[in-house]
């Protein structure tokens, strides 16, 4: 029995259990073949079959007699009897029609394509994923297309390509469109001039976004301009990406004239941060620091009192939201309360707004939350809600930070110049003083909540000396973060018609006194904004619009940046978390649009079967 051996798998080396499956012979086309009523058809190095009669094409391995002549018996029973020189002269129509852009074939394919290309632009603005387009546009195209159009419609509607990588694909293109449109503008923008706004984020995966803003005729456009994957965040690494790009796209260092960057480690460096290395590049440039983070780390001070109360509050918060249970509790508390909220927030250290909103839910459902602490035998927690001076604070706190997150949604949005801001935030300095002088004097009715829970109850001296000195160190803070306050630099841009001739530089003078003595100029300021009015006078006074539109470019914020975020977290999901989203992020992004027409001219579409 040793000699035996028993086996039910193939033997080694059998030819006749072949693991891979033999390759398919390709098919060539007869010219005999026309008597069935189809010619050939080159698609991509492969012979196909086309009808000639309806225009239908088959695969290469349908290319025999017998299928073509099943074809041509079931499909065309009327024809079939039909002579070779009516096949022939139906062939030339065709093959007229592949070259003639009038056809009805290359006009079919030209709309479907259109069609392809604008629902996949559809999909990427949306952010879903890629997929969308067969499994569920498609379908509901196909089912109303046949419920209003009847059939004929819903096979026209079936002809259009939005399979997945059909789908990835026209974004891929609409995007290098769009990228080689962008490119083309900041390249022919007046005097070359652009600023960049760049951003880095670790939430979703480890990137870099940056944005441009340029001249375009006699306006300024902001736009998306790239994202790349970083494998360090260190300031060498995003000048690395940062030079890669403009290098490829053969951006000239010496045209940038701002760059607006957060205040992470690595971007304002004063020898070795990304701002000092583009500076060696390009020596004239504006740098920014983020405005809006700015004003998030001014807005940080407290006062010991008050930091208390903060600190209580978001302790008390985390204990109600600590479980599901004391979440659904007091929920139906609040409504047997008859509340108008019924639920607390939970503070997120890095939303802007979030301090805010957290002590304004507090103070506004205080009595819900110190019956609901009482239930639970949280005496130490409930106590706060007792003690008149912590609710005195928790009522300032509300007023304080409603006006700091008012003045943040000011610093918001897009198409904003640095002089907007700088008016926003001395406007704020100066009520801060304005309310000091108040408070100092006794007088808290600009603060309603602190002015509603005083009513009954006369604010104690030590919490009045808490607002005055809260409002002076914030305050003092604002001016250290904002430096930039009350300099003169911006008197030319914001009005050039009130500035003196010797205060501006030699080369600038004669120009000057030339545009102050221009009444149409005049008018034509009081009438535009700034970034209206000095790109009109790019032609007329060059000198004078080139010095305020180097100071108007620059970026004051990375708010693209923070939405381009937002963006790619809806984007990045964690079933999608391989995606390369840089082609999905313009076209969601960009407010250039692709030239859908160019891009349907370079392709001859496959239409699907």
């Amino acid at each position: 029995m040793g000699s035996q051996s028993v086996g039910h798998g193939p033997l080694v080396g059998h030819s006749t259990f072949s693991r891979n499956p033999p390759e398919m012979t390709k098919r060539g086309y007869d010219e005999q073949y026309i008597k069935f009523g189809f010619t050939s058809l080159h698609d991509r190095g492969e012979i196909k079959g086309q009808c000639v009669l309806c225009q239908k094409v088959l695969g290469n391995q349908s290319l025999r007699p017998s299928k073509l002549k099943l074809h041509l018996e079931k499909i065309h029973p009327h024809h079939q009897h039909k002579d070779v020189d009516f096949f022939k002269r139906m062939e030339e129509n065709v093959k007229r029609q592949r070259l003639d852009q009038s056809g009805t074939l290359f006009q079919q394919n030209k709309r479907l394509t259109e069609a392809s290309y604008a629902v996949s632009l559809l999909i990427a603005q949306q952010k879903k994923p890629h997929t969308v387009g067969e499994t569920l546009i498609k379908p509901c195209a196909l089912k109303m297309a046949r419920i209003l159009l009847g059939e004929e419609a819903e096979k026209k509607f079936n002809k259009i390509s939005l399979s997945n990588n059909t789908v990835q694909r026209r974004i891929a293109d609409l995007s290098s469109d769009i990228k080689e449109q962008v490119i083309a503008e900041i390249k022919d923008a007046a005097f070359r001039l652009f600023s960049i706004q760049l951003d880095e984020s670790t939430d979703v995966s480890s990137c870099l976004l940056a944005f441009v803003r340029y001249m375009k005729g006699d306006s300024i456009k902001e736009e998306f301009l790239f994202c790349r994957s970083l494998e360090n965040t260190k300031a060498v690494d995003v000048m690395e990406k940062v030079t890669e790009f403009f290098d490829h796209e053969e951006l000239n260092w010496h045209n940038l004239c701002g760059v607006c960057t957060d205040g992470a480690p690595a971007m304002p460096g004063a020898k070795s941060g990304f701002q000092a290395l583009v500076r060696n590049l390009s020596p004239g440039i504006i740098s920014v620091h983020c405005l809006i983070h700015r004003q998030a780390l001014a807005s940080k001070i407290l006062t010991s009192h008050l930091q208390d109360v903060l600190e209580q509050v978001i302790k008390i918060v985390n204990y109600m939201k600590s479980s599901a249970l004391n979440s659904r509790l007091f929920k139906q508390l609040c409504t047997e309360m008859d509340s108008e909220h019924k639920n607390l927030l939970y503070y997120t250290k890095v939303l802007w707004l979030s301090k805010g909103n957290v002590v304004a839910r507090v103070l506004e459902l205080r009595e819900e939350m110190q019956s609901f602490l009482q239930m639970q035998e949280k005496h130490k927690l409930e106590a706060s809600f007792h003690e008149m001076l912590w609710v005195f604070r928790l009522a300032y706190l509300v007023d304080i930070f409603d006006q700091l997150n008012r003045l943040n949604l000011k610093l918001q949005g897009k198409g904003t110049t640095i002089i907007q801001f700088i008016d926003t935030l001395s406007a704020f300095i100066q009520k801060l003083e304005n309310w000091k002088r108040k408070a100092e004097e006794g007088n808290f009715t600009m603060f309603e909540s602190l002015s509603e829970v005083t009513i009954n109850e006369p604010l104690d001296p030590g919490v009045a000396k808490d607002v005055v000195t809260h409002l002076s160190c914030l305050r003092e803070e604002f001016l250290h973060y904002f430096p930039e306050i009350g300099r003169e630099g911006l008197a030319l841009m914001r009005n050039p018609f009130l500035v003196k001739v010797s205060d501006v530089q030699d080369d600038l003078q004669d120009e000057l006194i030339e545009f102050q003595n221009d009444s149409g100029c005049r008018d034509v300021f009081e009438a535009s904004s700034f970034s209206e009015f000095w790109p009109k006078m790019m032609g007329s006074y060059p000198k004078i619009a080139m010095e305020c539109l180097w100071k108007l470019l620059p970026f004051a914020t990375t708010y693209l940046c923070e939405s381009g975020f937002s963006t790619l977290v809806q984007l990045k999901t964690k079933a999608r978390n391989r995606l390369e989203c840089e082609a999905d992020l313009r076209c969601a992004l960009s407010t250039t649009d692709p030239r859908i027409w160019k891009l349907v001219q370079k392709i001859q579409e496959n239409i699907s079967q």
